[in-house]
């Protein structure tokens, strides 16, 4: 199927997007709010204060148009040098994600190398040859509630090959695949019941009880996960009935490992080996998983985990050291894309923080909407946050700039705080499934090796139908003075 939506490579869409922030910050005036620490549920964030946004002026001159030309008191458009050295500085500024990255595809590489994904995919194509709808309900459905609960999102990261391998054995493509994890995950996130990183320090911000406000939230997670589930299907079903019909039918690496026969065999070759790799490996993501929710640990710890699960898996795969070395630096070479695509996605973010225009086009949002009705307003609070995420692609980063004014602009505007919670969370959660700036949407499509134009062709319309949900149960929420 010929594509109709043709969008530039994800590079030169991401430096494209770089280039109109540095022009942005010639134009848009320059201001800052304040900031002040302060910890929700074990997390430490810089708050902006409400009521001390003050506009700094701008130094323009031609050596910041080249150069740059740092002056106390004034803030710098960012020039020429700015614009070349965005990128270089957002990748050390996501250094953490960017190695994490690696260091999982060296992890699968390793358990590739044992041959315990192609015998474990083997044997679950073996038993659940006709039942790819029930797989796909039952994994979204756990993908969404770890995304809600826990906040998992990086942690599902490295299960992207494998589902790919298991939608490509199935009959399916690797988008099919990839949708299973990301879309569930991020259905989860947006539908927030005790997310530690958006629901919880949102609330902490807005001054609400954490967790409250639960029933609503449950309703909304279970309708967004249908319709997200029902849209998947749909499109497995016609793929199934014609490759022709997948979003990425012209892409070689899209059909690779699809033949089922090939993988009932491999299911046959499923040995005790690979039994006590699959379930040392279960144990150590498990304790992963926990350490990040009790221990609070981040990429470089969890990073230190899944090594330790490649090496226990390289001795029970009884691989030489110098197969297990090759198999790690193999699979490390196919994330070069993903992991650059997360550092020129950051540099967005160093552009706008450099021209100091964050904080001016935060403040012009909440001057606007408390002009409006308060119907309109919250529709404008959800459209807000969606676009907020594209250059704070992070939950608790993005609560810690918008809600300590979302939600006294809750109160001046007739609607509850719980209400701007809400439009903040699903604005953050559902907006990642589309944003270049994503560094879990993009570090997925890396490894499944779909190509983000075709994903926003496929995903798009599903977007649209996530967010008017949100714009009804936004609307129920305020005739219904959620609390």
């Amino acid at each position: 199927m010929k594509p109709r939506l043709r969008v530039p490579h994800v590079f030169v869409l991401l430096a494209l997007v770089i280039l109109v922030c540095s022009v942005a910050t010639w134009i848009v005036p320059s201001g800052e709010f304040q900031r002040e620490e302060r910890t929700f549920d074990g997390l430490t964030r810089n708050l902006v204060v409400p009521g001390t946004y003050e506009s700094v002026p701008k130094n323009y001159s031609a050596a910041a148009a080249l150069l740059g030309d740092e002056q106390d008191g004034q803030a710098t458009p960012v020039g020429l040098m700015g614009f070349l050295s965005a990128i270089p500085r957002g990748m050390e500024a996501a250094a953490d994600i960017i190695f994490f990255i690696f260091i999982i595809g060296g992890v699968f590489g390793i358990l590739q190398r044992t041959g315990v994904i192609t015998a474990t995919v083997g044997r679950m194509v073996d038993r659940l040859q006709h039942r790819g709808p029930l797989l796909t309900i039952a994994v979204m459905a756990v993908f969404a509630v770890g995304g809600s609960t826990l906040g998992m999102g990086e942690e599902f990261i490295p299960l992207v090959p494998v589902f790919v391998l298991v939608a490509r054995r199935l009959g399916y493509d690797a988008l099919y695949g990839m949708a299973m994890v990301e879309i569930a995950s991020q259905v989860g996130f947006a539908a927030s019941t005790t997310n530690p990183f958006t629901v919880s320090v949102a609330q902490g911000i807005a001054e609400l009880p954490l967790h409250s406000g639960m029933g609503l939230r449950l309703v909304f997670l279970v309708c967004a996960l249908a319709v997200a589930v029902i849209y998947l299907l749909r499109y497995g079903a016609r793929v199934k009935a014609d490759r022709a019909n997948s979003f990425i039918a012209d892409v070689p690496e899209a059909w690779q490992d699809i033949d089922a026969g090939d993988a009932a065999e491999a299911g046959k070759h499923f040995t005790g080996r690979h039994l006590a790799i699959i379930i040392t490996g279960a144990v150590l993501f498990a304790f992963i998983v926990f350490a990040v929710q009790r221990y609070h640990w981040w990429m470089a710890e969890m990073g230190g985990g899944f090594l330790l699960l490649g090496i226990v898996a390289a001795v029970l795969g009884r691989l030489s050291l110098a197969d297990s070395a090759k198999a790690f630096v193999k699979g490390c070479e196919e994330m070069v894309v993903a992991a650059l695509v997360v550092g020129f996605a950051r540099g967005i973010a160093v552009v706008l923080q450099d021209g100091l225009i964050i904080d001016t086009i935060v403040h012009g949002a909440a001057s606007m909407l408390e002009q409006v009705p308060r119907y309109v307003a919250v529709v404008g609070m959800l459209g807000f946050e969606s676009t907020l995420n594209l250059f704070i692609p992070s939950g608790s980063g993005q609560a810690a700039v918008s809600m300590p004014l979302m939600a006294p602009l809750a109160d001046i505007i007739g609607v509850t705080r719980q209400t701007a919670v809400f439009a903040f969370t699903c604005g953050d959660g559902f907006s990642n499934t589309v944003i270049p700036t994503s560094g879990i949407l993009m570090a997925m499509l890396g490894l499944s090796k779909v190509p983000y134009g075709r994903w926003l062709r496929f995903m798009l319309p599903l977007f649209g139908m996530l967010i008017l949900l949100s714009v009804v149960f936004l609307v129920i929420a305020v005739v219904t003075g959620y609390r």
